[in-house]
């Protein structure tokens, strides 16, 4: 069976049997996503050589978010997140991108760096051009630490070094760039790093001090694209709208701290379902978002083509792995990969940022619109409706109530269940 991730009204079947939907499309068997079920997934025992003084598990809600094509492939994607309408909203992003050809993505190769800071050196400059002088030295030296990844093609590819002067003192400060191939990296660049900085160190003229990765992984870059349809958006005046709301992310960094939250809304979710690393991915992303000329802008674009289509682009670091981490230790993650029949960390990373593209679209495209309310405030009710006791059969009665009296709040849940269960 073909790979689908068009499937018609999974929201309306039982966890269970959208399960087994999912499956279904995907072509897999059922129990390749066993562990999405909290009672086979990750377990006390497991988590307690995760991390330290593990007292339980915190459960996320895992959804998934259907009709996203990246580079002419269905994909289903994995999504962890609390918040409501996030899901809902990527899936209704990529159906609209779908009538141009989906997504469309690229990378740069998976690049990480780290930094050896050398102290005390009387001649920075010049202990910036030893360092280069003997750049194959320490490229050696650093390869000698992970031979495996070597093996796979991967390794350091180059030296940078940069005299950074601050309120302390002017250091030297030493840049290995590591092709990491499937890993996040930071263990390999970390080990790297140590292994290099007292012959650095020597070199320079110095004292090593910090040696450890940056998140900013400006050499890691994925991209995506996708053209949005003008009539499926509702015309020529929306998609204008859409473009003068972005255009705001893009002048304002008080409307792009929010903007690029919600790209990082489907990010971080496909991140977490996948048991990557989010605070890097995070931290990276929002470094990107510091222009050149240091202002905090939108990592996204939005314009209008010659036909009037909304085109978006967006492009930032994704450190990503499928190899070591919770991602190799943690069920479901392992399950979130299998679903996604991903094979290297690049089409992983290309993958989330296409939701990314997907998740910020629909909150512009809602903003320039109805607003981000009407949606949030539907779904905000199924929880409010089950926080204050309804059954799965009384939660669309009560859901509906809450939305039609404009007024979403427990006390007002309440009344509105007794009232329903006195009419019966």
């Amino acid at each position: 069976m073909a790979r689908t991730s068009r499937i018609q009204g999974l929201r309306d079947l039982s966890v269970e049997a959208r399960r087994k939907s999912v499956a279904d499309a995907a072509g897999l068997d059922p129990a390749h996503l066993a562990a999405f079920d909290a009672g086979q997934g990750l377990t006390t025992g497991a988590a307690d050589h995760m991390i330290e003084n593990v007292v339980g598990i915190l459960g996320v809600p895992l959804g998934v978010a259907t009709n996203v094509a990246v580079n002419g492939r269905d994909v289903l994607v994995p999504m962890a997140t609390e918040e409501a309408s996030v899901v809902a909203a990527a899936s209704n992003a990529a159906k609209i991108a779908r009538i141009h050809g989906g997504f469309r993505t690229s990378s740069t190769a998976p690049v990480m760096q780290a930094q050896i800071q050398i102290v005390d050196v009387t001649d920075p400059e010049a202990g910036r051009v030893r360092l280069l002088e003997a750049r194959d030295e320490l490229i050696d030296l650093a390869n000698a630490q992970d031979e495996k990844l070597v093996e796979f093609g991967g390794g350091v590819r180059d030296i940078a070094v940069r005299v950074v002067a601050s309120r302390a003192g002017t250091y030297v400060v030493a840049h290995l760039r590591v092709d990491v191939r499937d890993a996040m990296g930071a263990n390999a660049v970390n080990t790297m790093a140590e292994a290099v900085a007292t012959r650095a160190a020597e070199i320079a003229r110095g004292r090593p001090l910090l040696r450890i990765l940056t998140n900013k992984a400006d050499l890691r870059l994925s991209r995506a694209r996708a053209v949005f349809d003008s009539e499926a958006l509702g015309g020529a005046a929306v998609a204008d709208d859409i473009v003068h709301a972005a255009a705001l992310a893009e002048a304002d960094p008080y409307r792009a701290a929010t903007h690029n939250k919600g790209i990082m809304n489907g990010i971080t979710a496909v991140v977490l379902a996948t048991g990557n690393d989010t605070r890097a991915v995070e931290s990276g992303a929002h470094s990107h978002a510091v222009s050149a000329s240091g202002r905090y802008t939108s990592l996204s674009r939005f314009e209008k083509d010659a036909d009037g289509n909304v085109v978006g682009t967006l492009e930032l670091p994704m450190p990503v792995g499928l190899v070591g981490g919770a991602t190799k230790v943690h069920p479901a993650a392992q399950a979130a990969v299998t679903l996604l029949g991903v094979r290297t960390a690049t089409e992983l990373a290309e993958i989330i940022t296409a939701v990314g593209l997907a998740q910020n679209f629909a909150a512009v495209r809602a903003l320039a619109t109805e607003g981000i309310q009407r949606g949030h405030m539907t779904l905000h009710a199924r929880n409010i409706a089950t926080t204050v006791g309804a059954t799965p059969d009384e939660v669309p009665a009560v859901v509906a109530r809450l939305v039609a009296d404009g007024t979403v709040r427990a006390d007002h849940a309440e009344t509105v269940l007794a009232e329903l269960r006195a009419g019966r």
